[in-house]
């Protein structure tokens, strides 16, 4: 199937979650109709496949090549999908790039190399450098960057030498925290060649957005895609008291889904599309384990005051 070429990452791309049945096997029906769910909202430029929303941690890699093989079947066609690269290993990185330019996406995020980045490994660059040189030397798919917070963060002098090196680099997805959230706006986006920032947490979307992110990569988009591209053309088009108003939509789920422990935002989510009634069930791979009666009852209070229901959050014309 043909991927969009030249694709370029920018504005509202949901990272969708990955179901699964009581026996934690994937639910490919149920894995379908939530694609098609969020594929329908107006307004998003891609979809995100394989990362942190879909559990990629507690898939192997042939279930990961069946996710964006699916995925592909559903919403191929008509929008780029985005494939996550989570591997320890540079050569196992490689090929999981290598399966998602063949199985037609548009587009890697790429997350870091978790357990040597546990031990420092990003104080060297020649680490990071030598991991993304060796996917990009594997496909000529454009690169987001997933850039961590706190100790698993590139630093910045390391960024900029990966962007000027590996030319594939075309966006970061930005977890940092907002004062080096702003300076990675600022820099990246004054290079020779403009790298884009994608903002990812909804609990400062807004500010990440009226600073001049390019967009954002966000599993928060499985549930509220339609607030997020609406946030981000009233940010756009300069309609701040729109903005404000679509914001604190926002706020009580996102307050929901990020906090602590964070291990358990993608686990929150699922339990809202339940809720809402878009998914039948919310399992979870081991080691994650089901919420709590509270906390469910917590989601679900959010997603009242944020006035979400089964069609979305209907919302008006500004």
């Amino acid at each position: 199937m043909p991927r969009f070429d030249d694709y370029v990452p920018a504005g509202v791309i949901p990272a969708t979650l990955l179901a699964f049945d009581d026996g934690f096997a994937i639910d490919e029906q149920a894995t379908r109709d939530h694609l098609r769910d969020v594929a329908e909202i107006d307004g998003i430029s891609a979809i995100a496949v394989n990362a942190h929303a879909s559990e990629v941690h507690a898939c192997t890699f042939d279930e990961q090549r069946r996710v964006l093989d699916l995925t592909m079947e559903e919403i191929g066609d008509f929008l780029p999908v985005i494939n996550g690269v989570y591997a320890d290993g540079s050569h196992e990185a490689a090929r999981i790039a290598r399966m998602a330019e063949i199985g037609g996406a548009s587009c890697l995020l790429v997350l870091p190399p978790h357990s040597i980045f546990m031990m420092g490994g990003q104080m060297r660059p020649e680490m990071s450098l030598a991991h993304f040189k060796t996917i990009a030397d594997a496909t000529d798919l454009p690169i987001i960057v997933f850039q961590y917070p706190a100790t698993y963060a590139y630093p910045m002098d390391t960024l900029l030498r990966m962007i000027d090196e590996v030319p594939t680099i075309r966006a970061i997805k930005d977890w940092s925290p907002p004062m080096r959230h702003e300076q990675n706006i600022r820099s990246l986006q004054s290079l020779g060649r403009p790298v884009n920032v994608l903002s990812t947490n909804s609990s400062w979307l807004m500010s990440s957005l009226a600073m001049g992110c390019n967009g954002l990569l966000s599993g928060a988009g499985s549930v509220i895609a339609d607030l997020q591209v609406a946030l981000f053309e009233a940010v756009r088009d300069n309609n701040l008291d729109h903005a404000r108003s679509i914001n604190d939509r926002i706020y009580p789920v996102a307050q929901s889904f990020y906090t602590e422990p964070f291990g358990d935002m993608h686990n929150r989510m699922k339990e809202a599309l339940v809720i809402l009634g878009r998914q039948k069930r919310a399992v979870v791979r081991p080691p994650l384990v089901k919420l709590s009666k509270e906390e469910i009852e917590g989601i679900a209070q959010a997603l009242a005051d944020a006035q979400i229901t089964r069609d979305g959050a209907l919302l008006e014309a500004a």
